[in-house]
């Protein structure tokens, strides 16, 4: 596979990064204003630096990544994904932010090192940072089954696999999750750790079918990305996307759901963690 160098910065995908940029353009705006009070200048750069340090600061005291998660994500950044959604070479519009990343990754390795998993679920994997971060904390004969629906990133993801010591515990469905769902519940498959990162229209429907179909162990937990979604899920339904939209009704549709208990973290772009109610 030929990579295109992709030059343009990653763009703010989180409501601290959004907050941060925002800040940021107030604040030079302010430095061109004359008549603003000293304190409310000093003020706002403060608001500033508290929104633009955190991200760094929690990069800095992270755990780093492994050689492999640094060679998948530069190789992520590199890629042409515009270019390869043009040309017809991806199924739908991808982009480099979409990579969950170093302090999520080790996050969900903490998780699986936590919970003993030893069989995982992934619904939604890109290029496979999570997978992999997952799978180097899976025992010798742990599992993790990832769900794709695009085949080039399906093989994008693999070649990475290939090059990792932890590679070999990942197996990659291509195709519709729902339909993998389905497949995976009909031959008995069920899973310990679950993480849900894909078509956020269909997150409901993918956590009915876990809980319905007993792909989740009794003991089981699923984590589910994106849940702040920029911040579209708490701020006016003018402002809400499509996809901020079907994020706020999943968030109700858990937070109601007595089967369960959950917890939402501000990690990223907003993290829950879901354990079924024994």
């Amino acid at each position: 596979m030929n990579n295109t160098l992709q030059t343009s910065a990653p763009r703010p995908v989180t409501p601290v990064g959004i907050l941060a940029q925002q800040l940021e353009s107030l604040v030079k705006a302010a430095k061109e204003q004359t008549d603003l009070p000293a304190e409310f200048q000093q003020n706002l750069e403060q608001a500033w630096q508290l929104a633009a340090g955190l991200d760094p600061y929690l990069e800095g005291c992270t755990t780093s990544e492994s050689s492999a998660l640094t060679a998948l994500a530069t190789k992520t950044a590199r890629e042409g994904w515009n270019q390869r959604f043009q040309d017809g070479t991806t199924v739908r519009h991808l982009e480099q932010e979409m990579l969950s990343g170093h302090v999520e990754g080790q996050t969900l390795k903490m998780f699986v090192h936590m919970t003993k998993a030893k069989r995982i679920l992934e619904i939604g994997m890109f290029t496979g940072y999570s997978a992999l971060a997952m799978a180097e904390a899976l025992p010798v004969d742990g599992e993790l089954v990832a769900c794709e629906v695009d085949p080039y990133t399906a093989e994008f993801a693999q070649a990475e696999f290939a090059k990792s010591t932890d590679g070999s515990k990942i197996r990659v469905e291509v195709g519709s999750a729902l339909e993998t769902l389905d497949k995976l519940a009909a031959a008995g498959e069920p899973f310990d750790f679950v993480f849900i990162d894909a078509d956020k229209k269909e997150y409901v429907q993918y956590f009915q079918t876990l809980l319905e179909k007993n792909l989740l162990t009794p003991s089981g937990f699923i984590c589910v990305d994106n849940t702040l979604l920029q911040g579209q899920v708490y701020l006016e339904a003018e402002r809400q996307t499509p996809n901020g939209e079907a994020i706020a009704k999943f968030n109700d549709f858990v937070a109601a759901d007595t089967r369960v208990e959950q917890v939402l973290l501000p990690l990223r772009d907003g993290l829950t963690i879901i354990r079924r109610v024994s």
